[in-house]
């Protein structure tokens, strides 16, 4: 079996976004790029279920300008077979990256697509299940825990109400959570591995996907800063202190 793993390239977590003075976006000059970190998390369980002898290998796939070629050597790093960047400068969003998955699923037919449930730069949750509409194959969203037993998923999902146990067919596409596994640390002797392992790059007019309608970002602002902190003497000031904010 062959599992597809979507990896999107994102600023590191650990860095402070900075919006730009125009408000047209966050400054990405000079700024450490990453994978997304649930992204990582979606790589590191198709990697271990390989090791586990369910699969014969692991595709990393990523949507993004020609830059994300580094995401993609660390994926390979951490043990990926080969790797395939979509290449396009354009912002992709969730129902265009579905649609480009669904036309390498249509070319790689893997038995499992494991995404990261969303990206930290735009927390949208969508990609997944749009990806699973469109090839029309059961999904198992938020998983943090795993199992394939004869050609079937059996997830367990964070829900609202607590953990939610769900078996699928394969086929399928399943978005990982936080809980789902701790990624390996790459090391040096893995990426110097990674630059002998095949990436191809593909141009995203040769898929022949159509572009969704786009939806216009009109402005970047910052959270507001917080006010100053306040000290009381007693609870029955601090009651006071809320109640006149309004909060009780």
């Amino acid at each position: 079996m062959k599992v597809l793993v979507g990896i999107k390239r994102v600023i590191d977590f650990q860095v402070r976004v900075q919006v730009k003075r125009d408000g047209t976006g966050v400054v990405t000059d000079g700024v450490k790029m990453s994978i997304n970190p649930f992204d990582e998390i979606a790589l590191e369980e198709a990697l271990r279920i390989r090791e586990r002898g369910l699969a014969t290998e692991v595709v990393a796939v990523n949507i993004g300008p020609a830059d994300a070629q580094q995401q993609l050597r660390t994926a390979l790093a951490m043990g990926a077979d080969r790797a395939v960047l979509v290449e396009t400068t354009s912002d992709t969003q969730p129902l265009h990256a579905a649609r480009v998955l669904a036309a390498l699923q249509a070319r790689e037919q893997a038995g499992l697509i494991l995404l990261g449930k969303q990206a930290i730069d735009d927390d949208c949750n969508q990609t997944g299940q749009m990806l699973a509409a469109l090839l029309d194959r059961p999904q198992a969203t938020f998983t943090s825990k795993l199992e394939l037993v004869d050609g079937k998923a059996r997830a367990v999902r964070e829900v609202d109400a607590g953990l939610e146990t769900i078996e699928i067919e394969l086929p399928a596409v399943v978005t990982v959570d936080l809980r789902l596994n701790e990624p390996r640390f790459v090391k040096m002797p893995d990426i110097m591995k990674a630059k002998r392992k095949p990436l191809e790059t593909l141009k995203l007019e040769s898929l022949g996907v159509e572009a969704p309608p786009v939806l216009e970002m009109l402005t970047h602002e910052p959270p507001p800063k917080r006010g100053a902190g306040a000290k009381v003497k007693d609870v029955p000031e601090l009651i006071a202190a809320l109640k006149q904010r309004g909060v009780l």
